[in-house]
């Protein structure tokens, strides 16, 4: 079994996952329900255990993609885990069921997510923002449809500068934008009545894996007594940390921080871009997700209600 079995929906989504353009946890999620549904849709294996071969080289290819991004293992999981009968048509079946219900409850979970996130907000507020999350931007879109006034300081949110996303968006919802380089975080900090930040995953522990800057603006927000929030769907729960494994840090291009022609006149250096950070749950005031909100030492009872006492691995089964 190798790539020549795999559809080229999963190689082309895959790639755009690799290279970022197709970004945002929900986001990959979806498109990686999409491409395990294509690859089920598409697939002329002869026998059922070819068919759950394909299926699972196909998972393989798009978990090779993003190492940290904890929505894709768990939306694979998802679909896999419901991919059940005895021939080719019933697994087919199963696999494209089980990835339209993973989207149809992807969807509702980010609406139920903004529901509750906006209840932290009053009329008027000031919120700071770092890089760009669809779930933060369901709590402010809520909080609008609330009739809530909402001003933004908008992190520029470098390598990438994701934060030009959320500040397009923002400005598309009526929301007064200000935005800022990251370095002046601490300065403005202090006009801020929360931090609303995103993550790409969130450990057994409540620890939040996020963009890059995310640890040295908590901290900063703690000294300076303003409350940090976490928007995370169940989705970015990460249960292989519930039997304590560590979380992989992506490292990504140079070429993001510094280009060839500067490279050439500063001369020989090493150049680190990791992509996230991990800051620990003293500094993170709430989790919203769609089930609730919790403080983050709680985390860990709502993942063992969803996951069990451990993950299982299907792609590898």
């Amino acid at each position: 079994m190798g790539d020549h079995d795999i559809h080229p929906s999963v190689t082309e989504i895959a790639e755009d996952i690799a290279e970022m353009e197709i970004r945002g946890a929900a986001t990959i999620a979806d498109a990686t329900a999409r491409a395990l549904a294509e690859q089920a849709a598409g697939s002329d294996a002869a026998t059922p255990e070819a068919f759950e071969s394909e299926l699972r080289d196909a998972a393989r290819r798009l978990l090779d993609t993003r190492p940290t991004a904890v929505s894709l293992p768990n939306s694979l999981r998802y679909v896999l885990q419901r991919t059940e009968g005895e021939t080719v048509e019933e697994l087919r079946e199963s696999a494209v069921a089980g990835a339209r219900e993973f989207r149809d409850r992807l969807d509702s979970a980010q609406t139920d997510l903004g529901s509750i996130g906006a209840n932290r907000l009053r009329d008027g507020d000031t919120v700071l923002f770092h890089c760009h999350s669809t779930d933060v931007m369901a709590c402010i879109r809520a909080a609008r449809e609330q009739g809530k006034s909402i001003d933004a300081i908008v992190k520029e949110t470098r390598p990438r500068r994701q934060g030009h996303i959320t500040a397009k968006q923002l400005r598309e919802l009526g929301v007064s934008v200000t935005l800022i380089v990251d370095g002046a975080a601490g300065r403005y900090l202090g006009d801020a009545d929360h931090v609303f930040v995103g993550a790409d995953s969130v450990t057994a522990d409540g620890s939040v894996v996020n963009k890059i800057g995310t640890r040295q603006l908590a901290v900063t927000a703690r000294e300076r007594d303003t409350p940090i929030v976490v928007a995370a769907q169940t989705l970015k729960l990460d249960p292989t940390t519930l039997t304590g494994q560590t979380v992989e840090i992506e490292m990504r291009e140079e070429s993001e921080v510094l280009s060839e022609g500067d490279r050439a006149e500063i001369g020989d250096i090493t150049v680190e871009n990791p992509a996230f950070d991990v800051t620990p749950p003293r500094y993170v005031d709430a989790i919203v997700t769609e089930r609730g909100q919790f403080p983050p030492e709680s985390i860990v009872f709502l993942m063992r209600e969803l996951f069990g006492e451990q993950a299982s691995q299907p792609w590898e089964e």
